[in-house]
């Protein structure tokens, strides 16, 4: 019956979530909220959470509660052969994988982008410069613009690695994504668009060995926030 009562509570907030019912760094209901609404014990509450932090839908913190993910685009929230991405260990590991393999993907598309691939590029870094305040809308411009590089590489392969790791691969430091809660300073948002600014102008420009330091240079720097953010 727990069983049960933990798979259900777990999907009706799995697609709260996904349905943007509860938006990107909103905090969920409280334990005792959730215990009075759905009729169930502390344990199931736990376990459906822990269960979503699996999946890489929900992030608690000791102290202050839960808070939803971005869920990946389309599909389930795990895609097959990948790893739920839930710990802070988790998220630098993904940085540093995401180093290796975008790198090479912003040297390629420097080298292979269409006009219409760099349109896109384009499209989505001015709807990231727009989004500053509205963490949904950050992440997914974000993820756009990763994406959008991929494709332009010309290599299927980044395309597909990009597409399956979805917008849980854009790992944001808490300030950026609990807004409400602790509001972005105008100078980290400011420093994250010119680092997607010389992603994009090196790749412009045709230039890979200067698009490749432009996109390592930034995923760095995301891991150093990242890390920092985890710190506080």
């Amino acid at each position: 019956m727990s069983r049960n009562l933990t798979t259900d509570l777990a999907a009706d907030l799995r697609t709260r979530i996904v349905d943007g019912d509860i938006q990107p760094g909103e905090k969920l209901p409280s334990e005792n909220t959730l215990i009075n609404e759905y009729g169930v014990s502390r344990t199931v509450v736990r376990s459906a959470l822990t269960r979503l932090q699996a999946e890489g839908l929900v992030e608690t913190e000791r102290g202050r509660g839960s808070f939803a993910l971005t869920p990946p685009d389309d599909g389930p929230a795990q895609a097959p052969g990948t790893r739920p991405v839930s710990s802070t260990e988790d998220r630098l590991n993904m940085l540093d994988f995401r180093i290796g393999v975008e790198t090479e993907a912003a040297a390629l598309a420097a080298r292979n982008r269409t006009d219409r691939q760099l349109k896109a590029i384009h499209g989505a870094l001015e709807q990231f410069k727009a989004s500053s305040g509205h963490p949904a809308h950050s992440m997914k411009a974000d993820f756009e613009f990763h994406r959008a590089i991929a494709a332009a590489s010309g290599n299927p392969f980044y395309t597909d690695c990009v597409a399956a790791l979805g917008q849980t691969m854009i790992t944001m430091p808490r300030p950026r994504l609990v807004s409400r809660e602790e509001p972005e300073s105008p100078e980290r948002f400011a420093q994250v668009v010119h680092e997607h600014s010389s992603v994009y102008e090196a790749i412009a420009e045709a230039d890979p060995a200067a698009a490749a330091a432009a996109m390592r240079l930034h995923l760095s720097n995301s891991r150093r926030r990242f890390k920092a953010s985890a710190r506080n």
